[in-house]
Order: C-alpha cells, then sequence, then structure tokens
C-alpha cells in the first residue's frame, strides 16, 4: 500500500495536473514575481505563475502571441552600461551608494568584491549567503556581484540574481537596480521607475530571509540605489528609490499564491493548460480562471493580449484604464455604463449614475448648441460659402470696397 500523501504532495500532484504530467514547471524570476504586484486581483496570473505554466507558450497556443519582452539591441546596450558601472571594482557605484545613501560614513576605497562562483543556484545560494555574514563582520565597503537570493514561493524555491548588493561599513545592506533607461534632468519615465522599484521590492524581501537567519540581523534598507544613464550620455547617475510599499505589496501577492489551491479548487474537473492540447479546450480552461485585466498587463504579462481581446469582446470598462474602472464603482461594462448615461438603468443616488447623466445633459446641450449655430444666416455684408473655410470680412476704409481674407 502507497504511503498517505501528505497536504504538500496532494498539491505537487495537483499543480502538476494542471500544468501537463509531462511539462516541467517554470521557474518564476523577480520579473515575474515583480508583474504580480503591478495586477495584485488578477487570479489568472496568480494561478498560471503558481502553477508554473510558462505563458509564452500558452499564448502562442491561444493564437495570440505576445511581444513582452526585451530587444536583443536593448539586452546589449544594458549588459555594455553595467558592465561600465562596475568597471574597477565597482569604484564608481559604491561612491553613487556612499553619496546617495549613506554620506554619514567614511568614503569607500577600494571595496571587495568576493568571488560568488559556485556549482548549481543552491551552491550559489549559499556561497552569497556566506559572503554576505563575512562582509557584515568585516565592518568596510563590499560589493556582491549578481549573488544569488532564495525566496520561497508557494512552497517552491525562486532563485533571484540582483544586479548587486552592496554591505555598508555598519552592516547594513542595499539593493542595487542598474537600467539603461536614461534619468533626464535627475528624473526618468515614473512607469520604468515603478517597475524597477517593483523588481528591487523581490530582493529585499529576498535579502530579508537571509538577514533573519543572522545574529546579529543586518538591517536590510527599503531605499534601493537606481542607477542609469544620465541625460543622453553613457555616465551613470543615480537616485535613491523608497520601495516600501512595493515590498508590502508583493509580500501579499506572495501570501496569495501560497493559496493557489484555493483557486484551483474552483476550477472544473479536468482543467489543464498544457499548451499540446487543443487550441478550444486551452482556451476553455483560460477562461475557467477569472481575469483583471489593465492597459498595464502589455507590458507586464504573456497573456496580455489574449486578455484585452476578451475583455473588450466582454465590454469590460477595465479594458480603458484601472482608474476609470475605479471612478464608475458598480458599472463593470460598457453597455452598463451607456444605459446609466441615458436614463435607461442604474440607481440616480449613486455619484457615478449621476455624473454619467450629468455628462449626457451636457454633451446634447453642447450639440444642439453647434447645431442651432450652424443654422444662423450670414451676417450683412458678408460672403459665406457652405463649402469654404475661409469667411471674407470687409475692411473698414478700404477703397473699391476691397476685402481681406481671414481664415477660420
Amino acid at each position: 500500500m502507497p504511503p498517505p500523501r501528505t497536504r504538500g504532495t496532494a498539491l505537487r500532484q495537483q499543480l502538476a495536473e494542471l500544468r501537463g504530467p509531462e511539462i516541467a514547471p517554470k521557474a518564476l524570476d523577480a520579473r515575474a514575481l515583480a508583474a504580480l504586484a503591478a495586477n495584485p486581483g488578477c487570479d489568472r496570473r496568480a494561478l498560471l505563475d503558481g502553477v508554473g505554466v510558462d505563458k509564452a507558450k500558452l499564448a502562442d497556443a491561444l493564437g495570440a502571441p505576445s511581444a513582452f519582452g526585451m530587444s536583443q539591441f536593448a539586452f546589449m546596450r544594458g549588459n555594455a552600461f553595467e558592465a561600465r558601472v562596475k568597471a574597477d571594482g565597482g569604484a564608481e557605484l559604491l561612491r553613487l551608494v556612499h553619496e546617495k545613501l549613506d554620506p554619514g560614513a567614511e568614503p569607500p576605497g577600494a571595496g571587495a568584491v568576493p568571488d560568488l562562483g559556485a556549482i548549481g543556484p543552491e551552491g550559489r545560494t549559499a556561497r552569497t549567503e556566506l559572503a554576505l555574514r563575512e562582509a557584515t563582520a568585516a565592518g568596510g565597503w563590499t560589493l556582491l556581484d549578481h549573488p544569488m537570493l532564495c525566496l520561497d514561493v508557494a512552497g517552491s524555491p525562486a532563485f533571484l540574481e540582483p544586479d548587486a548588493v552592496v554591505v555598508h561599513p555598519d552592516g547594513d545592506w542595499t539593493v542595487v537596480e542598474i537600467k539603461s533607461f536614461p534619468m533626464l534632468d535627475g528624473s526618468a519615465d515614473p512607469a520604468k521607475v515603478g517597475a524597477a522599484a517593483r523588481q528591487s521590492a523581490v530582493y529585499v524581501l529576498a535579502l530579508e530571509e537571509v538577514a533573519a537567519r543572522l545574529d546579529p540581523a543586518p538591517e536590510v534598507h527599503h531605499r534601493i540605489l537606481l542607477v542609469c544613464p544620465k541625460d543622453f550620455s553613457n555616465l551613470p547617475t543615480a537616485s535613491a528609490v523608497d520601495v516600501r510599499k512595493q515590498r508590502a505589496v508583493t509580500r501579499r501577492q506572495l501570501a496569495r499564491l501560497t493559496r493557489v489551491e484555493d483557486i484551483a479548487a474552483a476550477l472544473p474537473e479536468g482543467v489543464c493548460f498544457s499548451p499540446d492540447l487543443p487550441a478550444e479546450e486551452l482556451i476553455t480552461a483560460v477562461e475557467a480562471v477569472p481575469a483583471t485585466y489593465a492597459p498595464e498587463c502589455l507590458a507586464a504579462c504573456e497573456l496580455a493580449f489574449h486578455c484585452r481581446a476578451r475583455s473588450r469582446a466582454g465590454g469590460a470598462v477595465t479594458s480603458l484604464g484601472r482608474s476609470l474602472r475605479a471612478d464608475l464603482g458598480a458599472l463593470t461594462t460598457v453597455p452598463d455604463v451607456l444605459a446609466a448615461a441615458r436614463g435607461e438603468a442604474g440607481d440616480p443616488e449613486d455619484p457615478a449614475v449621476a455624473a454619467l447623466r450629468r455628462a449626457a445633459l451636457l454633451r446634447a446641450e453642447a450639440l444642439r448648441g453647434t447645431a442651432a449655430e450652424a443654422r444662423v444666416p450670414a451676417a450683412p455684408g458678408t460672403r459665406a460659402h457652405a463649402d469654404s473655410t475661409q469667411v471674407h470680412v470687409p475692411v473698414a476704409g478700404a477703397p473699391d470696397g476691397r476685402e481681406a481674407g481671414a481664415c477660420r
């Protein structure tokens, strides 16, 4: 008789059946975990990521391939900029950390850069933890170049590789994120900064787990250092970014992933997300999991094109943006919004319904006014042609009745 399955074993078996028995799970990285924080209300993404489904292959099988990802040119440019930032033992990078985050500490000289090489992700994770422990005890500036961290996600390890982690002389730790988008006059694209902050928050969470195993536990700074090219040059500049909000959201999302079995329990019997299945069967399986599409998904999720098409077909107002969805309250579809504006449905006491009807009234009045103006005859002494965009106005005192043309 086989031994009874434990709760963890049963969950892994259930996730394997959803993924496809012969398909290995796709490991989560920091970008995927950060995308979860960008759309915390999407059960579809939470389930597929928790199961380990390769969403890019799934999107191809659904007939909605995604262009999500980084171009080869951007990848090469980013690597070249990162190499420049870390040149000479990371002297410039340590200078930026000292200037932006720890100006009261002693200026960094030749910081230590320990070797983090090891066999496999588990070996690199152990080597990183040992290097962090030694650097904290040493009491100097230390740069960890591409350390390997581990974060538990739904009972499975997710191996994460930040660009750098700096250990301060007082033993504190700081995450460094290096991006190739520019900072113009000290500021960068808010959307790109937000994505970098969410990604860095994942690294902060993983570092906090490492710090908790040390005695005494060092402090992991909640402000990370974002390093970007300055203006239109290739020179590095930096800014401190507070990631406490992103860290809290990501932690809540990871807690939801540990309850992924609750989402899976609501699915019909026999649902499977294997890309080898027929498209019709896959569409039925994917649609069985509720999704919360927003335009921001186009930059963060491989299934965005499929979800956008379904959202538009269903008339969901979320396809027009989260801010509009929040303003409309209980009105969740475009037909509901139009009916409320026309006075055919909706509670008049609802502020959203009242605002829509007021807007519809103002629009009708504006259209009536435009139509009335179009019927007003031309003023005496002017010539107007229905098919012309010019109105000729007599110039006072002009000889022989000459006129000056004025375009309207």
